[in-house]
């Protein structure tokens, strides 16, 4: 590495770097901003047509980070260095990864890593997909391909680099604290801002004044909004700062309710959208002045990815392959760093296009391979025939009665058709379609070379790849996850031609960037994977998993431990799919740390860093931790690196951990009045409090011990207190951990502790569920509240967008209520219009329908949840009219189980659904024994007379009861007609029937158990 650079060299660095390849250098904007973004020579220069090319230091504020100088990692004011690449160059991430070069970092010793971040400014109405960049485990950089600003749609779309300046040089000058950076030669970061950095911390969190800053927010949106109508975007930007300044101040003061929170956030969009809108105006009045001046060429050594293709090479036919023997078919689509999540997506959705669209074709093939990594995505077909066999279609025309008269002569439609089809009328055929006899002319179809069905066929399945968030990049015709940067179609060794938008195919693949030649060029389709693999670059996904796993293991036995990797499985699936080249490596942190709950020591490994925590064989956590490196590296840095990273977020984490421990119960609880939950239902108090009141209600009709009350009251109380911590906000996964151990600390009872806790349970399907009556009412107080509010405001889930995770919420309502028996007698329409009856007390209009609604959308879940068990549907639909009453549902699944397999169950089940049959729905179960009059009938009356009403009784009870009635029953089918012409006959045997069902089980489906018994 060469000489270690000072912090002001770094950023004089970054700026000739910039500058070199054709970015203008801007000054910082002179009014506090939040972040580089917020500058107008970002946030307003995106806007619109105009090409622009800008690199710029930063200064950011950021009230709520102030720590007065003690953190290591966080300060109120931090350096940003801005990139503004507009159009995106087509190697944005090469020119940034040659940027880190200039500042001296080794690319092949570190491991830089581009891990999934979108980006979203709601205030703004602005959003972006890219990537956090790490070096050696730490975020340095925020890399967006932004979409939209202002609530406009972005064309060209620009790329974003924003630099933190101050970690990457604590990474590179090995500093744990920003004070002891050199800034300059001789003089500290400390030297230099620590002053200010106390000072300022003590304005934003202790000294600010708050009338001051809210009549400065007020006179700051009323001069912005003066600025927009005098039509000067630029002051009304100035103004939208000051005022988005103003409320941060206030918000670290701690002064801003719930209900000014909201309307200054719309405050903000409204003023923040009307200025951009009245930028591309002025811009457009002004004739796009940008738009005639020609940005010079980003000269350098980055690489450009081979997105064009190798077009020349196709453009003529290769001869000789009319003949050529099968060969193997190679594909790879080569993007940016996908999230980890659409990997298999990607591959599934190559799969399925390749098998439809060759299975479409007429081209022999062998069966498809598909295989994928973060980078890319790679299908190999063996045996693709050069050609297509001809064919002989038959082309319908008008019907045999319509095409021919009475006498056999052709009618006009018959003459049209065939004229249409330039064959004499004589040529028609008769061809039977769908079942109907047509007319119809044989054509000749000639088949197609492998070049043309392969290339149509992959062309398709480019275009057509889709995730759950896509955007746009440079190329105009192109859409998805991340941008799409080269194809490599080869046919044996000829490339087959495919061109999507400006995106062509070739025969170069892209391999590590840090390669000395990361473009490799591939004679055939046989050498591309073992191309990749001598690069270590692991395909298969199921391989590479299982590369991930080994390597933790045994890192993990060199530190006297192991990973749990079951436990570890979500995780372990993630770090497969963030990698291409896994490369493990061992690091520690020091054991004070385990001071800290485990649960936050392990959710910052796990949810920050994607560190694989180490374990004793007693299962206790060791202060050990495995990450993995994308390929080989200098192990002993990065191993540093991390290592650094992890201490920083240790100490962020007992930071907060003795901040929120300094702090009553009460006054965190009286904290989150100050969280918005949703503006028209109030605060996250508001919604505490709802809780409270609809688990008493709740308790109420369940019946609780003297100790559950008193537990259950406690702990509503204090619901939700724990979002008020440091320690939650920052880490929001905790909620409900923390409330456990902050609740223990203060001096609350366990029982108290864990009803708080489980109060969160589930977080996600297969979770931990509640094992006390009080956390599992709260447990459910919580989903029928959130249930019941958004669906009162008409926010229920629609296709794929569920924003508050209601089927969640209603999965978990369902897993609750089956997990608890002595809660079996709850239903989901009590706890929904407990719910109701509790908003409504609250001012909020909720409907008898909306209530309805919500019932229908909760019980539909509970046949989902079966079905993911892998319960038979005919099993589930047995006990679905039991949906509203999940406890109940569940019992009597267990109940079938158990009794299933008795001599003679099977026999009355299918007698009874005889009954529900025959019986029309509604009959009465009265009747008149003495209209019977047959043998058969008044022998079964006998039996019926006997049998004990057992509807709220369990299906145990009642095979044993009901057994002896089957061989009088199946007589009375026998022998008996039931539907007697007879009205009082007819009514009778209908009556004595219906009064068998009527003292079964309640909540039976008896025909869908019939069906379930006899598969």
């Amino acid at each position: 590495m060469p000489t270690q650079l000072s912090f002001q060299d770094a950023l004089l660095t970054l700026q000739k770097f910039w500058t070199d390849r054709g970015c203008m250098v801007v000054q910082p904007y002179n009014t506090e901003v939040g972040a580089g973004t917020m500058n107008p020579a970002t946030i307003l220069r995106v806007l619109g047509p105009e090409p622009w090319r800008v690199a710029y230091v930063e200064p950011s504020v950021r009230p709520d980070d102030s720590r007065y100088g003690e953190n290591p990692n966080r300060l109120q004011t931090h350096t940003q260095f801005q990139v503004i690449l507009k159009p995106d160059p087509g190697n944005p991430q090469e020119l940034y990864l040659e940027s880190l070069e200039a500042l001296g970092i080794d690319l092949t010793a570190h491991d830089v890593r581009f891990v999934e971040d979108n980006w979203a400014q709601p205030a703004i109405g602005a959003w972006g997909l890219g990537w956090e960049v790490w070096l050696d485990g730490m975020e340095i950089t925020q890399f967006t391909y932004f979409q939209q600003v202002g609530g406009q749609n972005l064309d060209p779309v620009a790329v974003e680099l924003t630099y933190g300046m101050e970690r990457i040089m604590m990474a590179l000058q090995g500093k744990t604290h920003f004070k002891d950076m050199e800034y300059a030669p001789g003089v500290s970061y400390g030297e230099v801002f620590a002053q200010s950095e106390y000072e300022m911390s003590r304005y934003y969190l202790d000294d600010a004044d708050v009338p001051t800053n809210r009549q400065l927010f007020e006179h700051y949106t009323a001069e912005a909004q003066r600025m927009i109508d005098a039509r000067l975007p630029v002051p009304a930007h100035t103004f939208v700062l000051k005022s988005s300044h103003a409320f941060n101040v206030l918000d670290a003061r701690g002064a801003i309710s719930t209900t000014e929170r909201a309307k200054a956030f719309g405050t903000m969009r409204r003023l923040a959208r009307e200025v951009s809108r009245l930028w591309v105006e002025r811009r457009e009045e002004l004739g796009f002045p940008l738009l005639s001046s020609e940005l010079p060429p980003m000269e350098g050594r980055a690489v450009m990815p081979p997105s064009r293709g190798a077009v020349e090479e196709y453009a003529a036919a290769p001869a000789g392959l009319e003949g050529a023997a099968p060969r193997l078919l190679a594909v790879e689509v080569g993007v940016e760093e996908l999230p980890p999540h659409v990997v298999g997506q990607a591959i599934e959705q190559v799969r399925t296009g390749l098998v439809e669209g060759l299975g479409a074709s007429r081209l022999e093939h062998g069966e498809i391979t598909v295989l994928g990594t973060p980078r890319r995505v790679l299908a190999l077909v063996p045996d693709v025939a050069a050609h297509e066999p001809d064919a002989e279609i038959m082309r319908k025309g008008p019907k045999v009665a319509a095409a021919f008269d009475a006498d056999g002569n052709p009618t006009k439609a018959a003459e049209g058709f065939a004229r249409g089809q330039k064959v004499d009328v004589s040529q028609l055929v008769r061809a039977e379609f769908d079942g109907a006899e047509h007319v119809a002319v044989a054509v000749h179809q000639a088949g197609r070379g492998v070049r043309e069905v392969v290339g149509a066929v992959v062309a398709d399945v480019i275009s057509s790849l889709r995730a759950d968030k896509n955007m746009r990049w440079g190329d105009p015709g192109l859409a998805y996850s991340r941008p799409i940067r080269w194809v490599v179609a080869l046919w044996g060794d000829t490339v087959v031609p495919v061109q999507v938008s400006e995106l062509g195919s070739g025969r170069t693949t892209y391999v590590d960037r840090r390669a000395a030649g990361p473009l490799v060029e591939v004679e055939n389709a046989s050498v591309l994977v073992p191309k990749l693999e001598e690069r270590g670059i692991i395909l298969d996904p199921v391989a590479r998993r299982e590369s991930v796993v080994a390597q933790a293991q045994e890192l993990a036995v060199q530190a006297g431990g192991s990973v749990d990797v079951e436990a570890e499985g979500d995780l372990v699936d993630e770090i497969t799919n963030l990698v291409e080249a896994p490369h493990g490596i061992l690091g520690s942190f020091e054991e004070r740390y385990l001071e800290l709950p485990e649960q936050i020591l392990t959710t910052v490994m796990r949810k920050h860093q994607r560190y694989l925590p180490v374990r004793s064989g007693q299962g206790r956590l060791m202060p050990y931790f495995v990450t993995m490196a994308n390929g080989d590296c200098d192990d002993d840095l990065v191993r540093t690196g991390n290592e650094n990273v992890l201490r920083a977020r240790y100490e962020d984490a007992a930071f907060f951990y003795d901040a929120d421990l300094k702090v009553p119960l009460e006054d965190l609880r009286a904290g989150i009045a100050k969280l918005t939950f949703e503006d028209r239902v109030g605060s996250m108090s508001d919604r505490a409090d709802r809780i409270r009141d609809v688990a008493a209600a709740l308790a109420g009709l369940v019946g609780l011990e003297a100790s559950e009350d008193g537990t259950l009251a406690r702990a509503g109380q204090l619901a939700k207190f724990d979002l008020a911590s440091q320690m939650v906000v920052e880490l929001s996964s905790l909620a409900g951990f923390m409330a456990r151990e902050y609740a223990l600390k203060a001096g609350e009872t366990p029982d108290v502790a864990t009803a708080l806790y489980e109060m969160e349970l589930p977080r996600s399907a297969g979770d931990t569920l509640p094992t006390t009556r009080p956390g599992a009412l709260l447990a459910l107080a919580d989903r029928f509240d959130l249930l019941m509010a958004m669906f009162a405001l008409g926010a229920k889930p629609t296709g794929s967008s569920d924003p508050f995770a209601l089927r969640r919420a209603a999965l978990g309502v369902i897993a609750i209520l089956r997990s608890q028996p002595t809660l079996a007698g709850l239903t989901v329409t009590q706890g929904l219009r407990a719910a109701a009856d509790r908003l409504r007390q609250q001012g909020l209009d909720v409907s008898d329908e909306s209530v309805e609604t919500a019932t229908e959308f909760v019980t539909g879940r509970f046949a989902q949840q079966l079905r993911e068990e892998g319960v038979p549907t005919a099993l589930a639909s047995a006990v679905q009219p039991l949906a509203d009453a999940p406890g109940k549902a569940e019992a009597a699944l267990h109940d079938i189980e158990s009794v299933r397999g008795r001599d003679g169950f099977a026999r009355l089940v299918e007698a009874t659904q005889r009954i529900t049959r025959l019986v029309p729905q509604g009959s009465s179960a009265e009747y008149d024994p003495k209209v019977l009059r047959e043998d058969a009938e008044e022998a079964l009356h006998e039996k019926v007379a006997t049998l004990p009403d057992l509807s709220a009784s369990a299906l145990p009870e009642w095979a044993d009861a009901a057994g002896a009635i089957v061989p009088e029953l199946e007589r009375f089918f026998d022998e008996v007609l039931v539907m007697a012409e007879e009205p009082e006959l007819r009514a009778a045997r209908l009556g004595l029937l219906q009064t068998i069902v009527d003292r079964a089980p309640r909540g039976i489906d008896w025909r869908a158990l019939h069906s379930a018994l006899s598969d």
